[in-house]
């Protein structure tokens, strides 16, 4: 069994079997046997003498771990960080002994027995969830996910996977039922990690034995079908293999030929999710064939057909008719000598590869549902992965910086993943706070947070969240968001949805305020001209509203005179005509900052230097900027986002110049401001009338309108960020105006 003895009460012996010890040091140098034999002289004194959870005593376990872990090549330091992470858990004092580990044996393999630990108690945490979503597909994909955010290192995740596989084994082996909850969760979410990772091995005998568990009684029906042991079928798939590489080298062609049989818990997938019968199932045994060139796929197929009888109607040409993900193959299935059927796949290399890692992933249709529906997941999470299994591939033709390993899945661990108190996982984004968790949840509880616990501790709303936390909102029966949490400097809010919610929020009580204020002041009016009958739609309409409603926020806003309510029941007025163009521009001041030597730019370090802002982005305070020096006109002044200017250093690095915002006083700065509206007669004087009461000046007005939608750019002067902000804000509340923004 490749375990070493242990004594009366399941902790190591003194005396290691050899046969063990071989297994566990597989392609390690002397001195790595050495350091490998100093974790376990450690750990072997600090395993409890009890067993665990699931009935294993932890040396049996560690000692199966460190196997399975030999057996997928890795290094010494994540074999002895199971040995130690095992004996840390054992000891039931995670903290203490993490710390210990970390004085011991230094850093590295004190964060891998951390991050393993880690991951422990979040499995525990989510089986002992009472969310019934918690364990559906999305979810299932999420908590994946999170698994490895937290794992800052790719042999972390390695270890839980060898942990996994090793109870999986010691129940099968002993004949201990494993719990349901352990099944499922191997099924949803360490297998299809294991397989999304390349790690076949693992991942097949992972869902055997889970299903094994699980459907007894299927399983049995399905090995009793196969009439043949694994062994006989992989004995198969080992003189195919022979076969088909003597014909090759006669015919003079270079291929690598490989084979597997499929594995009772796949056979089982296939007959549900297509509705086959075990009869309809030609690819229980299977050959693949990677040549050079397509020419050389079609010549191995004719290769194949006269080794072997075709099945008819059995063959698909995904060469010349590619399936709609791009997959490109030739499948074909022959009788074998016996009469019995199995599957032959032709590809080239470049087609195995997209086949492997790009959108036609193994995984993609292997865990797609009943309905062969594609499995929901994220684009650059799916890239990333690729990587990593590219990373595992690698590792048996060249030595992988473990550094490589960790920024991939460092790379992962871009946004934050928390779990709600019923274990359900919440995906935010970077620096999220408990607000954002609120809101990301569900809208109402994000209006009405007013408190939050993170892993049980009251934390306030600004705290930034971490991979792995349990958030706890704590939320009033009714009322609102705070404005404060609109406030960037205070940090409430790190995600643009929730944001945009609050803002939601506000304009709607704003609105609802406005309309109640200006119907006073309607009725009021109608009194006075003795008109109270009137239906208000019809006079919202006659004034040049839309709906009653428009007409109320204009009188409330001051935009539309209550005098002017009386003009409606007089004669109809002359149309108002749209405002030339040329009478809403006027010169520019004289302290806008497009004269030279009134930027209000200092340029560090250098007195007196000729600046100029930069059309391409307009900047203006309090803008990141930098500068960038021309030839003959001074320094440049971009914004640090302009992509001219990105391009500019690029180019020529060297000329790029350190600037900053001095003292600007009473300087205005020239920006673009893009507004995409409704069109209706009278917006451009609406939106004229708004720059005027902020004394804006407008030097430069740009408009389209097209089938009902207008587009306008204003080019303005403001003196800084406020009075922009300001501005912008009054834009919006136009009516018609859908966005108002600085380009």
């Amino acid at each position: 069994m490749n375990e070493p003895a242990f004594d009366a009460s399941g902790v190591l012996s003194a005396i290691f079997d050899p046969d063990w010890w071989q297994a566990a040091t597989a392609g390690l140098s002397d001195a790595a046997q050495q350091d490998l034999r100093q974790a376990l002289d450690w750990a072997q004194t600090r395993y409890a003498r009890t067993l665990s959870a699931e009935g294993e005593a932890p040396a049996r376990h560690a000692a199966g771990v460190v196997v399975i872990l030999a057996g997928l090549q890795v290094d010494v330091h994540t074999r002895m960080a199971a040995l130690l992470a095992i004996a840390v858990g054992a000891q039931d004092a995670a903290r203490p002994g993490e710390d210990a580990v970390m004085a011991r044996f230094g850093p590295e393999i004190g964060r891998l027995v951390q991050g393993y630990r880690a991951l422990i108690r979040l499995g525990q945490v989510t089986r002992d969830a009472s969310d019934a979503a918690a364990g559906s597909g999305a979810q299932a994909e999420m908590l994946r996910k999170m698994l490895l955010a937290m794992a800052a290192d790719l042999r972390i995740v390695l270890m839980r996977l060898a942990s996994r596989l090793r109870t999986l084994r010691w129940h099968a082996q002993n004949k201990v039922p494993l719990p349901e909850a352990l099944a499922r969760e191997t099924l949803e979410l360490y297998a299809p990690l294991a397989n999304r990772l390349g790690i076949w091995q693992v991942k097949w005998e992972m869902e055997d034995t889970a299903f094994r568990f699980l459907e007894p009684v299927k399983y049995k029906e399905i090995a009793y079908l196969l009439e043949e042991k694994r062994v006989e079928r992989e004995a198969f798939i080992t003189n195919a293999i022979a076969r088909v590489r003597d014909a090759l080298a006669a015919a003079g062609i270079e291929a690598d030929v490989t084979g597997r049989p499929k594995h009772i818990y796949s056979i089982w997938n296939k007959m549900r999710n297509r509705n086959l019968d075990f009869s309809g199932l030609y690819d229980l045994r299977a050959l693949r064939i990677i040549v050079d060139d397509i020419r050389t796929c079609y010549t191995v197929l004719g290769l194949i057909h006269h080794l072997w009888s075709p099945v008819p109607d059995e063959f698909d040409d995904y060469i010349s008719r590619p399936k709609p993900n791009g997959y490109r193959s030739l499948h074909t299935v022959v009788y074998d000598d016996n009469g019995r059927p199995f599957e032959v796949q032709i590809r080239t290399h470049e087609m195995h590869q997209f086949a492997e890692y790009g959108m036609a992933a193994h995984w993609r249709y292997k865990e797609a549902g009943a309905k062969g529906g594609k499995v929901s997941a994220d684009s650059e999470y799916d890239r990333k992965l690729s990587w990593i299994r590219q990373l595992l591939a690698w590792k048996d033709d060249v030595q992988v910086d473990d550094e490589l390993g960790q920024s991939a899945l460092k790379a992962l661990a871009d946004n934050v993943y928390v779990l709600t108190p019923q274990a359900r996982v919440i995906e935010l984004a970077p620096g999220a706070t408990p607000v954002d968790f609120a809101y990301q949840v569900h809208t109402d509880l994000g209006h009405r947070c007013r408190g939050a616990r993170v892993d049980g501790v009251m934390v306030p709303l600004n705290t930034r969240l971490r991979t792995g936390q349990t958030v706890e909102i704590i939320a009033a029966k009714s009322g609102g968001p705070s404005r404060d949490w609109l406030n960037p400097q205070l940090g409430y809010l790190a995600s643009q949805r929730s944001r945009a919610k609050v803002r939601a929020w506000f304009n709607a009580i704003d609105i609802q305020e406005r309309i109640a204020q200006g119907q006073g002041m309607l009725e009021k009016e109608l009194q006075r001209l003795g008109k109270t009958a009137t239906n208000l739609e019809v006079l919202a309409q006659q004034l040049g509203f839309a709906c009653t409603d428009d007409l109320c926020v204009a009188l409330a806003k001051d935009e539309f005179s209550v005098r002017q309510v009386a003009s409606a029941f007089e004669a109809p007025p002359p149309a108002a005509e749209e405002p030339d163009l040329s009478a809403l521009t006027r010169d520019s001041r004289p302290e806008s900052a497009v004269h030279a030597g009134k930027s209000g730019v200092l340029v560090v370090g250098v007195d007196a230097l000729l600046t100029q802002l930069a059309k391409c982005c307009r900047p203006a305070p309090p803008d990141p900027i930098s500068g960038f020096v021309t030839r003959g006109r001074g320094v440049s002044i971009h914004r640090s986002d302009c992509k001219s200017f990105r391009a500019l250093a690029l180019r020529e690095p060297e000329r790029i110049i350190d600037v900053a915002w001095g003292e600007t006083s009473d300087a205005v700065y020239p920006v673009d401001i893009v507004v995409m509206a409704s069109d209706r007669h009278g917006l451009l004087r609406d939106i004229s009338e708004v720059f005027a009461r902020q004394r804006i000046n407008v030097i430069g007005v740009n408009t389209q309108s097209k089938q009902g939608s207008a587009r306008m750019v204003f080019t303005a002067e403001v003196g800084n960020g406020a009075h922009l902000t300001r501005a912008l804000a009054s834009i919006r509340e136009v009516a018609g105006v859908l966005e108002a923004e600085r380009r």
